[in-house]
Order: structure tokens, then C-alpha cells, then sequence
């Protein structure tokens, strides 16, 4: 027993100094510019599509409508991306079918070292993504580009780095 009571002694003196400090520091000016809350500047949407690398984008669109019955997308060349790409309709989301095109597509570097395919990348829609970038570049959240580009959609997307984002390749699309 004195040893339960001698515990909770020590413990108090930090329990109380850590809450100090976290007020003092939650009503620092730099702290709150520091800290701001996304939903308040800009906000998170619905999921896009799940995108998904293949080494045989003419076998994959196969599956996806002969053998499961979906409505596939024409393929269409995104050159400035380096991609082919097929949309999958599902009832509630999209999938992506990805082909690289040309030398230097980030999709052959994916492929090379998955020579399956797989998840490439989420695409999660946001309401403002210029907001969004700024923000999140903030939080020290890494981009892939210097600025929003044209994706699949007509639409301005953003990749945000896989290593900020609990190891998932990451799109932000303007809805």
C-alpha cells in the first residue's frame, strides 16, 4: 500500500507540471498557427479512387468488365502524368487502372519493382486543395509537386509523399 501511495506521489508533481506546460503552450500564439485544425480551413472529402498500377492494362480491364461486370472508362493518355488510364465504376468509388506511358513514367518505376501491379495510390477529395497544400505543407506534409496539376478529371490534384502519410501514396483532388 505505501508503495501505491508513494507512486502516485511522484507521478502527481508530473501530472500537474505536464498540464501546465501544455496550457501555456496551447495559448502560445505560435503554437495555434502552428496547430490549425484542417476541417476549419479546408475540408475532407469522400474517396475518389483506389488506383491501381497493371502490367497488362488490356488483361486487367478484361477482368474488371467481362468477368466481374462493371462499366469500364475508355482507356485515355494522361502524357504530363505519364500514364494510361481506365476507370472501374462501383457503385460508391472508382477504381483506377494505371499503364505507364513513355520512358520515364512513375508507374514503370512502380511496376519494376512490383512486376504484379497493385495499389498504387487513394485519391481523396478535398473542397479547396490550393488551402489544403498550403496547410498541410505547415504540418510539414511533403508534396510531390511544387503546385496542384491537371489529373485524370480535368480537376487540380496533388500527390502528397507515402512516407508523411503512413506509407500510402496519397491524391487530393479538387471536387
Amino acid at each position: 500500500m505505501n508503495t501505491i501511495i508513494r507512486s502516485i506521489s511522484l507521478l502527481i508533481p508530473r501530472v500537474m507540471c505536464t498540464s501546465v506546460s501544455t496550457r501555456a503552450l496551447v495559448k502560445s500564439t505560435a503554437f495555434r498557427q502552428q496547430a490549425a485544425v484542417p476541417s476549419a480551413l479546408w475540408k475532407l472529402g469522400r474517396l475518389n479512387h483506389v488506383a491501381i498500377a497493371t502490367p497488362d492494362l488490356e488483361k486487367s480491364t478484361a477482368l474488371y468488365r467481362d468477368v466481374l461486370g462493371a462499366t469500364v472508362s475508355e482507356v485515355t493518355a494522361l502524357p504530363e502524368h505519364g500514364v494510361y488510364t481506365v476507370f472501374v465504376e462501383l457503385d460508391n468509388t472508382k477504381l483506377e487502372l494505371l499503364y505507364p506511358l513513355g520512358e520515364n513514367s512513375p508507374i514503370q518505376n512502380f511496376l519494376d519493382k512490383n512486376k504484379n501491379g497493385g495499389m498504387h495510390h487513394i485519391c481523396i477529395e478535398v473542397n479547396d486543395i490550393k488551402t489544403a497544400v498550403l496547410d498541410l505543407k505547415a504540418q510539414n506534409i511533403r508534396c510531390l509537386s511544387k503546385e496542384p496539376r491537371i489529373g485524370a478529371h480535368g480537376k487540380p490534384v496533388m500527390f502528397l509523399h507515402p512516407k508523411d502519410c503512413a506509407g500510402v501514396l496519397v491524391e487530393l483532388e479538387e471536387a
